[in-house]
This record gives structure tokens, sequence and C-alpha cells, in this order.
């Protein structure tokens, strides 16, 4: 349901929520890709677009890195998903354009409709709280 870039993010997002103190500890790519198993060239260009997405904060040179740009309740895993994947409800199926929603619906469409209402309401339901310790 979701690409690699995703997960990538999820993952490195979910690091800074877990150690979020409202900005002082930040953390290097290197450090969040060696935590998550990461490759950090990828991780590089993930963190970017999340800087550009307003979900992260980074600053360069010694003492430099990463944190959240806002508190982990404050941020939705959709806030994340959508910058990485389309968010266009119109094409729920496997089939895609020309086989599913031209006429009768696929066979499955009714079942990837509720997989699909499920996942939004994780998104949209779930903060990078979850990754906070109690």
């Amino acid at each position: 349901m979701y690409g690699k870039a995703t997960e990538t993010a999820i993952a490195a997002v979910g690091l800074l929520a877990e150690i979020y103190d409202r900005g002082e500890t930040l953390l290097s790519a290197a450090a969040i890709a060696e935590a998550r198993g990461l490759q950090a060239p990828f991780l590089s260009k993930i963190l970017t677009t999340l800087a550009q997405g307003g979900i992260v904060n980074g600053s360069r040179g010694p003492g430099g890195g990463f944190t959240l740009a806002r508190p982990p309740s404050e941020i939705l895993l959709y806030d994340v998903f959508r910058l990485f994947e389309r968010t266009d409800n119109e094409n729920a199926c496997p089939f895609g354009g020309g086989q599913c929603g031209e006429g009768e619906p696929c066979p499955l469409h009714d079942k990837f409709v509720v997989v699909r209402e499920a996942m939004d309401k994780v998104l949209h339901e779930t903060t990078f709280a979850a990754f906070q310790h109690a």
C-alpha cells in the first residue's frame, strides 16, 4: 500500500519521535540510518523531502542533525505519507484505469475499498506520539 520511500520516512520520523525532547537532541542522518538499518544516501534524500514538507528541521555542521519540527502528537502518519505517495482515491483497485471504474467494478473492487478505508483511518488518526515511550 506504500513504497520504500514512505517506509523509510516513517522509520526515520518514528525514531525522531522516540527521542523527541523539544528539539534539544539532534540525530545525524548517519545515526538514524544506523539505528533503523537504512541506507544513508537514500535516507538523506528522504530527510530533505521531510524538511521541505515541514516535518523535520535540520542543521548542518558539527553538532548538527535532525529533529522534529513540531511535537510528535502534532504529526499524523498522513503528513508523512502524503509527501511520498499519491493521495487521490480514484484508483484504489490494482486493475487501474480502463478496467475498474469503467462500467462494472472488478471482482476485487469492494475488498480493496475496505482496505483503503482502513488504511486511511490509520493514517488520519495516528500521530507519531505512538512511537514515544510511555
